[in-house]
């Protein structure tokens, strides 16, 4: 049975079980900050399991792509890890529990699949009873073959969790490790795990407190390489359909055979996974990056690159492993062979820039494992290990997993230290609108809200402050509400929730943004500006329009400008992301390089006249199928129903979306970008202006080029021919000053050259000089070093400069045979005046924060060179 036959023979086993069988959600997870990634098949329904969301139906089927790398060291070594597998489940969010759970489990092993009762096992919770008398009494399982473990207890961090039961197929002793105490739970290969049924009762809380959950639900989780390796009668994953073909083409790019060699065989494997790994991932809208899920992908990518250069292929490789990756998955995700040329394009880029420094940090890692050796040393410093991170890209992962091959660590506390300051940098804010704390809202809401553009009188349902269901919210209060029927437009795809007013008959509610349950039900956050708002009140609603209308211009223009790139740029352009609110619009799409001048111009023109032929806009509801047919571009990331709603813009655009729009490209007005500029690698953004907003930016700019001109005395058609001019007269008086300075410099050189002391054979010229940069006071030093040529000679100056020092040290050959150290002086120097530095015995260069202090430090200078003479 093939990888594809045995995914699809459970879906269809679970659908005749009423199973609603629902597509892989991708692997970047939805509304949930807990997650980096999809790492499990419960995850994406874990508001199901809590009872905070309604599920679309109480049993669901589903074959979910994962990535995990929490123990990522073992690709490769062993037989069944991997970063990306997938997880075949299915779900009971409280509708049937152990007992059919376990049923259908041992129907679909040994009925679908084949395998014989008498070579599986089960395994249970220490204190399981009830699975132990079921799997005895209803399914027959001899009780010798009944395990009971303390671990048996599934979680995956915060949230619903509970004991589990596993089922175990027995390989046979020639897979064993022939110890007379090998059974179910050994760490050999003779027993495999290949499906486990989590009965989830309990939801864990951050501070990891265990409460039992209102209603108990069912999660399986089956690998689908691991029972592909014993259907397909494979010793590992890796030979499987679904990983193999990738080995068997990276064999001939490498010039190997799997299975003639232990190490090649573990990069043969590494490379298979994680080629898996960042094809899915890219093709799930993830670009490598130095945070988060972007940093995942990084590591994945450049760990596979190493493998490939410890089998010699010392070219890129991995954008042809995309073209396998997508042949295996072309009929469970044939978005990847769609996405191809965009993976590839996101894989180039990465390995080149790896590729290009690769070689130069393994080569200063391998000697600085030299010198660890040598020095009978095993951490490598967090200095070192921080350097191979910023200068060469090495994740420190690959630096430890380096030095564990050689049985050295590395001073991760000292790393962490040295990379403090990057990780302190704005991460991407998931909401730039308030939120509030959301209760369990289970059988609180009883009848589905309704979404009425046209509505102004409502009812409220229901009232949440801190995370609580209230009875009333009163003057002076943040609170959110959620009424029966809403006008308001919920923050989504990027769209700024609506503003508006809630008033009642007591009081009024200043609503200042309207979000959505996972479950799509609005609520709107905002203040009671006065009196009271009670449960059950009928109240006036009223979407701020101005901000409504001006939201829908620019989110129009988020289309309009879409399809101009495609046709400007590329079609490999594609939407990364995109903030749309009712001063601007922000849009991040995929290219890399930046936007030319004469491009963005082309861009904004194609806008602009698409406005100007007030092409109309509609929304049409129709079929995924039909969108595609009819050419309707859809985003990276997102999930979308059977049912799927287009705006089109006549034959200019047309784009799967559910927010706001104008009704004519006309009531845009205009369209002004205002910046174009990098936000990652193979990432850009631009920002743009409509309507009033773009009418104000360029009344701005005429602002600034009118009081430019009046400053510069000329008119502003002028302008630009003023400015050349007057950057040529400064271009000359600077040539002119730098003349001056030389000579001001030639004469300080003289100077300093009639005087100098004598130190132990040395002659010494150590003086503070008036030099404005570290380069001249550099050049300075030259200079008299020059005069000192043929003689013992050091030369120490200093310079103040605003509230720093700078610092210089140069040393004749003469001198430094004496055991003179330029490094060594500037040292002992800017320690005196608070600061460091160093450098080689010839030459060196120091900075301090205490210009008070120079006096100080150049006679500190001279003291330390007087101990080294005598030495």
């Amino acid at each position: 049975m093939t990888g594809n036959e045995l995914r699809k023979k459970f879906l269809q086993f679970f659908a005749s079980k009423d199973h609603l069988v629902l597509p892989s959600y991708p692997l970047v997870p939805e509304n949930d900050p807990t997650l980096l990634l999809i790492g499990a098949g419960m995850a994406p329904f874990k508001p199901f399991f809590t009872g905070k969301m309604k599920p679309p139906h109480l049993r669901i089927a589903t074959s979910q792509k994962c990535v995990r790398t929490g123990d990522i060291e073992n690709v490769g070594r062993t037989a069944r890890h991997h970063t990306f597998f997938e997880m075949l489940g299915n779900f009971s969010f409280g509708d049937y529990f152990k007992k059919d759970a376990i049923a259908w489990g041992w129907e679909f092993v040994t009925k679908e699949l084949g395998l014989h009762p008498d070579k599986l096992w089960v395994t249970i919770h220490t204190k399981d009873d009830e699975a132990f008398e079921i799997w005895r009494d209803d399914i027959s399982v001899p009780v010798e073959r009944i395990v009971r473990m303390e671990d048996n207890f599934w979680e995956i961090g915060p949230g619903p969790c509970g004991p589990c039961s596993e089922i175990y197929v027995d390989l046979g002793p020639e897979r064993g490790c022939g110890k007379p105490d090998c059974a179910v739970g050994c760490n050999c290969d003779r027993y495999l795990e290949i499906w486990n049924l989590v009965f989830t009762q309990f939801d864990r809380d951050e501070a990891g407190n265990y409460t039992p959950l209102a209603k108990k639900n069912i999660d399986t989780g089956a690998g689908l390489e691991r029972i592909a390796s014993v259907l397909q009668n494979k010793k590992s994953n890796f030979e499987t359909d679904l990983l193999f073909p990738i080995i068997e083409h990276m064999e001939k790019v490498a010039g190997v055979k799997y299975g003639a060699s232990a190490h090649t065989d573990v990069s043969l494997k590494v490379i298979a996974d994680h080629g898996r790994s960042m094809v899915v991932m890219i093709g799930d809208g993830i670009l490598p990056a130095n945070e988060g899920r972007g940093y995942v992908l990084r590591r994945i990518l450049r760990r596979a690159v190493r493998h490939g250069r410890l089998m010699g292929v010392d070219k890129p490789f991995l954008t042809a492993i995309v073209d396998v990756v997508a042949d295996i998955f072309a009929e469970p995700y044939p978005d990847i062979g769609e996405k191809r040329a965009y993976i590839k394009k996101v894989i180039q880029m990465e390995e080149d820039r790896f590729g290009a420094t690769l070689l130069q940090g393994l080569d200063l890692l391998n000697k600085h494992i030299d010198e660890l050796k040598a020095a009978g040393g095993k951490t490598l410093d967090g200095a070192s290990a921080f350097r191979l991170y910023d200068t060469f890209g090495f994740p420190w992962e690959l630096t430890e997993e380096i030095l564990s091959e050689n049985g050295m660590s590395m001073d991760k506390t000292a790393f962490d230290d040295a990379m403090n300051q990057q990780r302190e940098r704005a991460r991407a804010a998931r909401s730039e609108n308030a939120r509030i704390d959301l209760p369990d809202l289970t059988g609180v809401i009883n009848a589905p809200v309704v979404q009425d553009p046209c509505a102004d009188t409502a009812k409220i349902v229901v009232i949440l402050k801190d995370g609580k269901v209230l009875a009333e919210a009163n003057d002076g209060e943040e609170a959110a509400v959620i009424l029966n029927v809403t006008p308001f437009y919920a923050e989504s795809g990027g769209q700024v929730g609506d503003a508006g007013v809630v008033a009642g008959p007591l009081g009024k509610m200043r609503v200042s943004t309207a979000q959505k349950l996972p479950d799509g039900t609005v609520y709107h956050v905002g203040y009671i500006e006065e009196g009271t708002l009670k449960t059950g009140d009928t109240v006036k609603v009223a979407v701020e329009m101005p901000r409504h209308l001006a939201t829908a211009r620019n989110h129009t223009a988020t289309h309009l400008l879409h399809a101009a790139l495609k046709q400007v740029v590329g079609s490999h352009v594609n939407q990364a992301g995109s903030l749309v609110g009712s001063d601007r619009l922000r849009f991040d799409f995929t290219h890399f390089a930046p936007v030319t001048e004469p491009e963005l111009a082309e861009v904004e023109r194609l806008v602009n006249q698409a406005i100007l032929d007030n092409i109309p806009v509609a929304a049409i509801e129709t079929t995924q199928d039909l969108a595609r047919d009819m050419g309707a571009v859809a985003l990276f990331g997102e999930k979308y129903g059977h049912k799927v709603r287009v705006v089109v813009a006549g034959d200019f655009s047309k784009e799967l979306c559910g927010g706001s729009h104008v009704g004519s490209t006309a009531e845009i007005a205009l369209f002004k970008i205002v910046s174009e500029a990098s936000v990652g690698s193979g990432l850009r953004r631009i920002e743009a202006v409509t309507g009033g907003g773009a009418l104000e930016y360029i009344n701005s700019r005429e602002r600034i080029l009118t009081a430019a001109a009046a400053a510069l005395k000329t008119r502003p058609e002028e302008l630009a021919g003023k400015v050349e001019a007057l950057a040529a007269e400064i271009k000359e008086v600077e040539r002119e000053l730098a003349k001056a300075n030389v000579e001001k410099a030639k004469g300080e050189v003289q100077r300093l050259a009639d005087n100098p002391v004598t130190i132990g054979g040395c002659q010494v010229i150590s003086a503070e000089v008036a030099i404005p940069d570290i380069e001249g006071l550099r050049n300075l030093a030259d200079m008299l070093r020059d005069k000192l040529a043929g003689k013992a000679g050091v030369i120490v100056l200093g310079a103040k400069q605003g509230d720093k020092v700078s610092l210089v040290a140069t040393a004749t050959p003469q001198a430094v045979g004496l055991g003179a150290h330029a490094g060594n002086i500037v040292k002992a120097a800017a320690a005196v005046a608070g600061g460091g530095g160093g450098g080689r015995p010839d030459m060196a260069q120091a900075g301090g924060k205490l210009p008070e202090k120079l006096a100080d430090a150049l006679k500190a200078a001279e003291t330390a060179l007087e101990g080294q003479i005598k030495k």
